[in-house]
């Protein structure tokens, strides 16, 4: 009797070991809606077919960058796979919180992270951290620019060129803002800094690393000034505000802008979309392997298989965002010959400089000589957050009440919602495409 209580106590031991076998567990921590969840199963059947070993990947999503980060930094998570924002790739590889890539055990011929590596995305990459190739510790995965979405019907094309526009006081509450210091900061300061940079004695990648008590006192000011025009401080219902025609302008990125020209065009409502021509930032996501991840040979094939052109290319149709891949399949499948050509040798190399595309997914080479790289602002974070609070201060409108009280009912319906614009926008890029094809 007490053999056979052994034998099965040894046997469910054996049973948790195989179960706990991280060798066997691929932990992904990505944001939500961001990938086309098929190509899971399939990169772990790729996985066995290229290795000869089965692996369970475990797919998990987070909101915000700093959630995300306090896991790994003070919870040390033993996530495989994450996917931070520039400024947290930045942040983690200051705190040594990042292991290096190596793709040497990869399959030859099958290092898609090198193959599809774009220039433009190596030399932002280098701009990280001028000691630590950031290249060595990610790899980019989506990218875009913040600019201003606005109403066509409304708002003059020459009005919407400029940053000068949030303190025109003929759209009074019809401006939303980001509720992001980090990207409003950035773009302001280059909009107030224009003489010395026409001037020469400052360059964009400068004022990336000025967090001075002058430069935040002049952002702090010009703010104050728009916030009297302000309609909503807004996280992620102002491109749904634009659709609606409750408001003219938005102070966005360019992923929730194209999202707002799709929805807006289905109901007759005309936005359109443009970076400053005085300049504005870039924004990145990048794959990366924790210092604390366990199965790291899985986490480099997984940064592969996510490099490979044709996922990256369903990732992209899927989310609605613009790849970082750099291969010359992934331009193709944007072409479409409705739009004027623009000039993305920058991104694809000499042979891209006439390509019709949609400029706001791709902006043309004068457009991206004029942006820059945000950077981690490290221990003098706080100094922003605490200027970013002086500039909305305690006296919200009334509109930015009940835009915010109708974004937290949203919020009760968000997974049914994400679902169904997944598919919805899914199906609008997929008609397109056969659109195109044609």
């Amino acid at each position: 009797m007490i053999k056979r209580i052994l034998y099965w106590a040894l046997a469910a031991l054996m049973l948790v070991s195989c179960a706990n076998d991280r060798s066997k567990i691929l932990k992904v921590y990505n944001w939500s809606s961001y990938i086309d969840e098929s190509v899971i199963p399939e990169f772990e059947e790729w996985y066995e077919e290229q290795t000869g070993e089965s692996i369970e990947v475990i797919y998990q999503t987070f909101d915000v960058n700093e959630t995300m980060l306090s896991k790994i930094e003070k919870g040390h998570e033993d996530y495989d796979v994450v996917c931070p924002s520039d400024y947290i790739i930045e942040r983690m590889l200051n705190s040594d919180l990042l292991l290096p890539l190596s793709f040497d055990d990869l399959p030859e011929g099958m290092n898609y992270i090198d193959q599809s590596r774009s220039p433009f995305i190596e030399d932002v990459f280098w701009s990280i951290n001028p000691e630590i190739n950031a290249n060595l510790y990610s790899v980019a995965y989506m990218w875009g620019t913040t600019g201003i979405l606005y109403n066509a019907k409304y708002v003059s094309d020459e009005d919407a060129s400029t940053l000068a526009i949030l303190t025109n006081p003929k759209y009074a509450d019809k401006i939303f803002i980001k509720d992001a210091p980090r990207d409003v900061y950035g773009p302001v300061l280059i909009h107030l800094k224009q003489k010395e940079l026409k001037a020469g004695e400052i360059s964009l990648a400068d004022l990336m690393e000025d967090s001075s008590d002058e430069s935040i006192a002049m952002v702090e000011d010009y703010m104050k000034q728009a916030r009297e025009l302000v309609a909503g401080w807004e996280a992620d219902f102002g491109k749904e505000q634009m659709t609606q025609e409750r408001g003219y302008i938005n102070f966005t990125w360019s992923g929730d802008a194209v999202w707002a020209i799709e929805e807006g065009a289905e109901v007759g409502v005309d936005l359109k979309y443009v970076v400053p021509t005085e300049g504005s930032t870039v924004w990145f996501d990048g794959w990366v392997i924790p210092k604390y991840a366990v199965n790291v040979k899985a986490a480099t094939y997984f940064i592969d298989f996510m490099c490979r052109p044709d996922i990256a290319i369903r990732n992209m149709e899927e989310t609605g965002y613009v790849s970082a891949n750099g291969d010359i399949s992934v331009m193709e499948s944007q072409i479409d010959e409705s739009y004027d050509p623009v000039d993305l040798s920058y991104f694809f190399g000499e042979d891209a400089t006439e390509v019709c595309v949609n400029p706001v997914l791709y902006p043309d080479k004068s457009v991206m000589d004029m942006c820059v790289l945000e950077h981690d602002w490290g221990d003098k974070t706080e100094k922003l957050i605490a200027m970013w609070s002086r500039v909305k201060g305690s006296d919200t409108n009334a509109m930015t009440v009940i835009v915010i009280s109708v974004f937290i009912l949203g919020m009760l319906a968000l997974g049914l919602y994400n679902k169904f614009f997944s598919k919805k926008a899914k199906r609008r890029r997929a008609a397109r495409r056969r659109a195109r094809n044609k």
